[in-house]
């Protein structure tokens, strides 16, 4: 896609341009036979992800830290589409042991699982550990989607084999994966303060995210498993995750303004796994 492209919307080969909306990618979409787990569906990408995912049919389990809010992000999509399937379970990703009870509540449903986003994240946020004493933006956004994904990849392979369409995990990453440390991934000092910059353990969170999606691809190509691995940057997007960094943002609208998009705008069509209807 040329800069023009980029900046005016003007569709592609594939009749869709960096204005569409996922609506209008889906458009056709018939989802009814699938089941998706939605990280941090509560607000922003998250949310919209659900929505559209339960417009065309499919059952989507909101999986968030909050539940108040996660509960009113079901009940808008509710409103806006009254035969929406939709369920929320509680989920903090930087906790180990909540992940390990989400996996344990979603399998007592006696679920499927087709679709896998691993939506949630944090951004910029202050030098803190998680509760597993472990570097807060690399155990949210990377380890803590690691052991979902791992946790939940037993029930996508069962899924899959059995009903044969495709199974679909997305990573979402960022541009941001090319600013780490310039050592890349601090593997030996993770949680080592004197070190620590926000932006940059941002950035090795994301590199992260790719590294993950590229080897778990690698690994279920080389078994035979019925299931791609996406990790995808979803543009430049204001939502809440930009919450410890509000004057950044500001500033760095003001100078790339035209290549900002709305939530709607999301990429969504890394999320459709291949064989369904359209």
């Amino acid at each position: 896609m040329g800069l023009f492209s980029l900046v005016t919307g003007r569709p592609g080969p594939s009749g869709f341009g960096s204005a569409s909306t996922a609506e209008q990618v889906t458009e056709g979409v018939d989802a009814t036979k699938l089941t998706a787990v939605v990280t941090g569906g509560g607000s922003g990408i998250g949310e919209e992800t659900a929505r559209v995912l339960a417009l065309r049919g499919a059952h989507v389990i909101i999986a968030a830290r909050n539940l108040e809010a996660a509960n009113d992000a079901r009940q808008r999509i509710l409103d806006s589409n009254p035969v929406a399937r939709v369920d929320v379970l509680k989920l903090d990703l930087c906790s180990m042991k909540s992940i390990r009870a989400f996996a344990d509540n979603f399998n007592a449903m006696g679920l499927p699982l087709n679709i896998l986003i691993n939506n949630a994240g944090v951004m910029f946020c202050p030098y803190q550990l998680s509760e597993n004493g472990i570097e807060m933006q690399f155990a949210t956004n990377h380890l803590g989607h690691f052991l979902l994904t791992n946790l939940l990849l037993e029930k996508m392979k069962i899924t899959a084999r059995d009903t044969g369409i495709e199974g679909r995990i997305v990573n979402l990453s960022s541009i941001a994966h090319v600013y780490p440390y310039p050592e890349g991934i601090l593997f030996d000092a993770i949680n080592e303060r004197s070190r620590y910059s926000d932006k940059m353990a941002y950035g090795q969170s994301k590199l992260a995210n790719i590294l993950h999606a590229n080897e778990l691809s690698r690994r279920l190509q080389e078994e035979g498993a019925n299931i791609t691995v996406n990790s995808v940057h979803p543009g430049l997007i204001m939502t809440n995750l930009m919450r410890h960094s509000a004057l950044l943002m500001r500033l760095l609208q003001v100078f790339t303004y035209l290549f900002w998009k709305n939530v709607p705008q999301v990429p969504h069509q890394f999320y459709i796994p291949k064989g369904t209807t359209i």
